[in-house]
Order: structure tokens, then sequence, then C-alpha cells
């Protein structure tokens, strides 16, 4: 008998099989209403999200009990308090490939050579191993005119993804890839063809005390008739399912396009000001998601503005404050700083970590992508061969990811969760 079973000859039909399954099946639910009701969220909330999905079939108290707020509130603080003492963090690359050649940094720009897009999450670990591919819906790359999504954001399990790469089609999606569910925003106030041309940036932030997740939408409206500097914010609440208010801010215009900065409860971006004196400072701008405020204060001193500098924002490892890329790449003058503000808010806290040169045979200038978990490293993108690279700011050696990125590549900390299993409007696929 087991040189059969050695050999992988069964000795069972598929009659019996069946027949014994479904009997651990009735064992296994007699063995669940048996237990005390009140222990059963207790159990359930140590659970894997895979196992947790499979179990709302079990019986209506369950897949109550497992779609309600409180608990998919509770899982989440849970699976973050274990993947934090056992160092298992989650990291989620977008990465585009495609056959072109220009430079253009990552943001609102055409796609040469486009091929494929791609979505994997991989170990926040010193090799960024990785956990798995992630399946696409094919739903939302039939509604899309662009290539591509741009991932503008990742908070909680959440991913925000907005249709902007090339043409500004308006469609936004707020996407839990570990739940397979989706659900797609109403289109925004300011567009093309009510506010005339402008530059956008976008960001996904929560707002712990409501428990709710917003999209918060900044715009700079471009060749105003009185020249005057023009920007409007304006934010989706998850919990209300629509856009609020929209709302004007200080006279300032955006300097970069792109994604906005999630830390310590706000969303940043960075933009410019007319002084009394007719100069221009370079300002930080936080929109706190709870309170709705904006907070503002000056980038460091020492940088030199008279330069072409290229900025990118980025949280600290940590997550509770912000970190600062600023690159110059010109005939020139070649360099990259690296900035954290050790203080929140605090001008004076503005640190410069390192001045990076260009680097290889070729002399080429990395892209900055993000910081990593872990605070002392950060991610950036080789030039030439387009790979990504971790840089270890305190012994300041390179190491490989293995990761070839495309023109377009983005990287983000990314934790699983049951935030949309709640939400009747979530489409699944």
């Amino acid at each position: 008998m087991w040189e059969d079973c050695y050999e992988g000859k069964s000795l069972l039909s598929p009659a019996s099989i069946s027949r014994i399954c479904s009997s651990i099946a009735h064992v296994f639910q007699n063995w669940l209403e048996s237990l005390p009701e009140e222990i059963i969220p207790d159990i359930l909330v140590r659970l894997p999200i895979k196992s947790l999905i499979r179990f709302t079939s079990v019986s209506k108290s369950w897949n109550s009990t497992i779609k309600h707020p409180t608990f998919i509130r509770t899982h989440l603080t849970h699976t973050l308090n274990s993947t934090h003492q056992n160092a298992t963090r989650l990291i989620l690359i977008h990465n585009v490939s495609n056959e072109g050649t220009s430079k253009h940094n990552y943001g609102q720009v055409p796609l040469s050579g486009f091929k494929e897009d791609s979505y994997s999450l991989h170990y926040d670990n010193t090799a960024v191993t990785e956990h798995c591919k992630i399946e696409f819906p094919i739903a939302l790359k039939q509604m899309m005119l662009n290539p591509c999504f741009r991932v503008s954001g990742t908070y909680n399990g959440l991913v925000l993804l907005a249709e902007d790469v090339w043409h500004d089609v308006y469609n936004y999606v707020l996407w839990n890839p570990s739940i397979r569910k989706y659900v797609i925003l109403p289109k925004p106030t300011v567009r093309k063809s009510t506010h005339g041309e402008y530059k956008a940036s976008m960001g996904l932030g929560y707002d712990a005390r409501k428990n709710d997740y917003k999209v918060v939408r900044v715009t700079f409206l471009v060749d105003q008739p009185d020249h005057s500097l023009t920007a409007l914010v304006q934010y989706y609440s998850l919990a209300t399912g629509s856009w609020g208010m929209l709302r004007v801010l200080p006279p300032c215009m955006l300097l970069s396009s792109g994604v906005l900065v999630f830390a310590n409860g706000a969303l940043h971006f960075l933009a410019v000001r007319g002084t009394d004196n007719h100069e221009m400072k370079c300002l930080l701008m936080g929109f706190d998601v709870g309170s709705e405020s904006l907070r503002e204060i000056l980038l460091p001193e020492s940088l030199n503005m008279d330069a072409l500098l290229e900025f990118k924002l980025g949280a600290s490892g940590d997550g509770k404050s912000i970190g600062l890329f600023v690159r110059c790449d010109t005939e020139t003058d070649s360099y990259l700083d690296i900035w954290v503000m050790k203080e929140y808010f605090v001008q004076k806290s503005w640190a410069k970590l390192m001045i990076l040169t260009p680097q290889g045979p070729e002399r080429s200038l990395p892209k900055p992508i993000c910081f990593r978990r872990s605070g002392h490293e950060v991610v950036l993108q080789l030039e030439d061969d387009r790979g990504l690279v971790s840089l270890d700011i305190v012994s300041k050696q390179f190491k490989s990811l293995g990761i070839s990125a495309g023109l377009v590549c983005s990287v983000d900390s990314y934790e699983e969760s049951l935030v949309l299993l709640d939400r009747k409007d979530a489409i699944s696929y």
C-alpha cells in the first residue's frame, strides 16, 4: 500500500474522496457551531486575509462579523502590530516596461514604446524578495484611455490609482488588491472643461478620528486672465462617497505635479509664493485630512534656488515626518541632495543627510524614488539601465534590488487589509 502511495497512485475513488471531504467539512462545521459566539471575533482577528475571505461563506453570522467596520479596523490594527513585531513589512512596486528613451521623471508624461505594466508585492527586507504578483482588474483595463494608471498613494491596504499619465480623463480608483475589490470615484469638480489648463497633484490620506479615507486633489490654474496665482484644493471622502467643497488656497503655484505625500495625518506638497519684496519663496504645505486645515513652512535656507532643480517629497522612514530630494542635473552641475525634517514642521530641523554625485562609468545621476522604512536607506533608479538600487545613507553603499524599472515606476509601503470589504458599492473581480 505504501509503495502505491509513494508512486502517486490513489487508493481511493473520487466518490470516496468526496465523501471523506464532506465528512471533514461536517465535523468542522459542528465544531464551529459549538464555539461560544463571544470568542469567535477574537479567533478570526488573528487569521490572514485569504482565510477570512473564505470564511465569509461559513455562516451568516461569520459573514456579518468579518464585514463589520469595527472588525475590519480591529483586524488592521492587529495586522499592523504583528507586522511591526515580526518586521515582515511589504512594499508595492508598480513597474511600467517600455522601449522609449525619454528621461522624464515619473509623472504626467507620455509613454513612448509602452509594452506593459505590472504590480507586485515585495518584502521590505535586505533582498527585497517578491511576496506575490498582483492581478489587475480586467474591467479597469478596459475602461482606460491611457496605457496605464499612476499610483498616487497607498495606505492601510488601499491603493489610489489615477489615470492621468498622458490624457487626464478623470478616472480615479481606490483599489484593495488583497480582497480584490475597488471603488471608482465620481469625477472631481476641477476639469479642463470648467477651469482651463491646470497642474494637479493627488494623494491618499486617512482621518483616524473618523476612520475615513480621503483623496485630496490640489490644482494650480494656469494662464489666469489676471495672472493671479490660483490654487484650489478638494477632497473625496470614502465615508460619504462624494467630493467636498472646493476651497481656494492662499496665492501660490505648485512647484511640481504628481503625488501628495501622507505623513503625520497630513498630505504634503511643494509650492512657490511671492513675497512683499517681489521675491519667490519655496514652501512645504501640509493639508491635515482630519481638521482640513493648511500649514506651511519654508524649505531649508541653504537651498540654492538659483539652480535648475527638481524636487521630490517622500515620507520619512517612520512615516511621521517628511523627506526631501533635491536633484540638479545640468551641463555645469550635477548632484542629488537628500534631506529630512527631523522634527515635524519645524524649519530649523531640516537636516541634509548626504550629497550624491554622478555614479557609475557613465557618471549618471540616479533618480530618487522613496525612503525605506529602515530610515537610513533610500530607493533610487539608475539612469543608464533603469535598475532599482538601495542606498545606505550611513555606509554610503549601494545594493542592487534586482529589479529593472521602466519609464514609470513607483515603490510604496503596503499593508494587507480588509478595507472596502464592507462597502456595497465596491466592485469585485
